[in-house]
């Protein structure tokens, strides 16, 4: 599906990134801009999770954040996308208090709340204010607000100067494909996704509106107590080795970049994009492999089928499964029918490396 398509499209992005980032020099513009490239690709393999999550109706995963250098990260982004007519103005408390949240949902929340204020101001320019601070509700506060419980919330405001929006239109707001705008420039999903995510951590959105004077979002979030700092443990590099892999995957540039990215770790690589011409080989010389690493969708025969072939060659054979996304294959699933170990794509080099490590030792 979809999601598969584009997370393969996210591994060579992310792959080919790191490869790039082992050869440039340090503290340089390129490694900058490879640094933002990999930033931009992590936000986006993160997303394809929450949008698969939504699907399959599960909880989402939150964890304890600090919000200021996640909406600071979110407007650089937006900069880069706005006509030099507006203007983005932001007032970011230090030491604001931490969220139990979803830092892919907050930058969505951020983004389509400022794509929203920007598309007011298009014609004529204008001012997005973007305010970011602690609150401490009272229970008279929460009246209007009843999602809220009075106490301590972190507060992120959104404002522009743009035409603002009538009182009518106010109360429709943040309905599901309600929207003002003109066919093909929006779906009226935006706001209800963002009230829909703001809920589900327990918060409130609010909106106000002058015609000719613009519009203000305000969102509240129940704060929490900051968990106690750990040190930060130091990145260990990937792990090295002179093993040799069968990497299958029948995207060729997902398996030239397999390839590279393991052999540049010492291992001793053989791509291939068939599974029907990857079982051969294996069944032609079982011993010349110390470890498989296959795709899972592939046509003529799935990664599962091939790893379940495989076995039954060599019981002993460690074998990675990899897939963008499948709902007939769970880790669970590939455990019973021994595939050592699971993973979702996109890929990190990082972390292949390290779970072939452990297989292989």
């Amino acid at each position: 599906g979809i999601a598969h398509d584009f997370n393969n499209i996210l591994s060579a992005i992310i792959g080919y990134s790191e490869l790039a980032m082992t050869h440039v020099t340090p503290d340089t513009r390129l490694e900058r801009n490879l640094g933002q490239v990999l930033k931009a690709s992590m936000r986006a393999k993160e997303l394809v999770q929450q949008i698969l999550t939504l699907t399959r109706q599960s909880e989402q995963q939150f964890e304890p954040l600090e919000l200021g250098p996640i909406v600071k990260e979110a407007l650089r982004f937006l900069r880069a996308s706005l006509p030099t007519t507006i203007e983005i103005r932001q007032e970011i408390s230090a030491g604001s208090h931490m969220v139990s949240s979803n830092a892919t949902q907050i930058h969505q929340i951020l983004m389509n709340l400022c794509t929203n204020a920007a598309h007011s101001m298009r014609e004529k320019g204008g001012v997005i204010e973007v305010g970011l601070g602690d609150v401490d509700l009272a229970a008279e506060d929460v009246l209007r607000m009843p999602d809220l419980k009075p106490g301590p919330c972190v507060k992120l405001s959104v404002r522009d100067t743009g035409h603002g929006v009538d009182s009518s239109v106010i109360e429709r707001i943040f309905d599901p494909y309600f929207t003002t705008k003109a066919p093909g420039e929006g779906t009226g999903l935006g706001l209800a996704v963002v009230q829909g995510i703001i809920k589900s951590q327990g918060g409130c959105v609010t909106v106000s509106s002058e015609l000719g004077k613009g519009t203000v979002f305000h969102v509240f979030l129940p704060a929490i107590t900051s968990p106690t700092k750990h040190e930060e443990q130091a990145v260990e590099p990937p792990g090295r080795g002179k093993e040799r892999i069968l990497f299958v995957d029948d995207e060729a540039i997902l398996a030239e970049l397999g390839k590279e990215a393991l052999e540049s770790l010492g291992y001793s690589v053989v791509a291939m994009t068939s599974s029907m011409e990857a079982l051969a080989a294996f069944h032609d010389h079982p011993e010349k492999f110390d470890l498989v690493i296959t795709d899972q969708t592939m046509p003529d025969m799935t990664g599962l089928v091939l790893a379940q072939k495989l076995l039954k060659i060599r019981p002993d054979i460690p074998i990675i499964l990899c897939t963008g996304y499948s709902q007939q294959v769970t880790k669970e699933h590939t455990s019973e029918t021994g595939i050592r170990e699971f993973l979702m794509k996109p890929l990190i080099l990082r972390d292949l490396a390290r779970v072939v490590r452990r297989l292989l030792d």
